[in-house]
């Protein structure tokens, strides 16, 4: 099909349909009705010959060859905004969206909390965070940034690596004063233990020994719900094993004197497309300074207790001496 002829305002509400996932929400923010943006998906998918959205009740879901359009069109809407900025002189506050993609625990816990400070800088940017179980898939566009605990292998994505998550236990004052406090790891078979649902499959990994002790362990609460974890744990139901983090974020949490059970590296990914948008840019480099500032040692590759987290430059010692030099 020659360029010439294509309908590129079928493709702007593709686009529309595919981030907010529902013909009637693309309908509203254009200011169209149903059946014409249905029309004009129906156009898009017959000159293109090919399937772009599944439908159904709940909205609609892109298909492979649907991933693959809403790249171009992201790539496509974003020079339309440049050779808007650059033929009018404008010098507008950077906007746009950008769709955020990560697990359960730091986009709650470490990076939500921290994006009013970016809307005061950004007024104009949108955030969209998606809490995903999974690796995120920016490679498709389903997210422009994703934070994922693999490090990526395709050639396509670029990656940075943002730190280390300790994971520790953690209980409430009220379940240690009943039920007492482990003296190792090997003793949790005799406590109720509050475990991620991911962390199921991966505790073999964690500690030697630790696929044997799997079997004695008592899973008093398994979920995939880290703020559940949290609750549950704060309520007297268990030891849970969470990230050395946590212990800022909920103070009522006591950490347990034990060894850090695991250290698992983390990763931001992403791709060219939104590293060239003025948007993404912005996002990237805000992600990067957050798990890079003062507050954010609990990320450093050494480990730093909770309970020592107050003198951490005391704790990091061993880690900074200088080589002994014989004289």
């Amino acid at each position: 099909m020659s360029s010439e002829r294509f309908d590129w305002d079928n493709l702007r509400v593709f686009r529309i349909v595919a981030e907010l996932g529902s013909m009637s929400a693309a309908a509203t923010r254009l200011s169209e009705s149903p059946p014409t943006i249905g029309r004009k998906i129906d156009d898009l998918e017959k000159a293109l010959n090919t399937r772009l959205l599944i439908r159904s009740t709940r909205g609609v879901e892109l298909t492979d060859a649907g991933k693959i359009a809403l790249g171009h069109a992201h790539a496509m809407a974003e020079a339309a905004r440049l050779i808007d900025d650059e033929a009018s002189g404008k010098s507008q506050p950077t906007e746009g969206m950008i769709t955020m993609a990560t697990g359960d625990g730091l986009g709650p816990y470490w990076i939500a909390p921290r994006l009013p400070a970016f809307h005061a800088e950004n007024p104009r940017i949108q955030i969209k965070m998606n809490i995903v179980s999974g690796v995120p898939d920016v490679e498709s566009g389903e997210a422009d940034i994703g934070i994922q605990f693999t490090e990526p292998k395709s050639h396509d994505i670029i990656s940075r690596r943002l730190g280390t998550l300790h994971y520790i236990s953690f209980a409430s004052r009220e379940y240690l004063e009943k039920q007492g406090e482990p003296a190792s790891i090997f003793e949790y078979f005799r406590h109720k233990c509050i475990l991620h649902q991911s962390y199921v499959n991966q505790i073999e990994r964690w500690a030697p020994k630790m696929s044997e002790l799997k079997k004695m362990i008592n899973y008093a609460f398994v979920t995939n719900s880290a703020s559940s974890m949290i609750e549950v744990c704060k309520n007297g139901g268990g030891i849970a094993l969470l990230p050395s983090y946590i212990g800022g974020v909920a103070p009522t949490l006591v950490p347990l004197e034990l060894p850090e059970v695991a250290p698992i590296e983390f990763w931001m990914t992403y791709t060219e497309r939104v590293w060239r948008q003025p948007q993404g840019k912005i996002v990237l480099e805000w992600l990067r300074a957050i798990f890079e500032a003062e507050d954010a040692f609990w990320f450093s590759e050494h480990f730093i207790h909770p309970n020592r987290a107050a003198n951490r430059e005391e704790a990091l010692k061993p880690f900074t001496r200088p080589p002994h030099s014989a004289g």
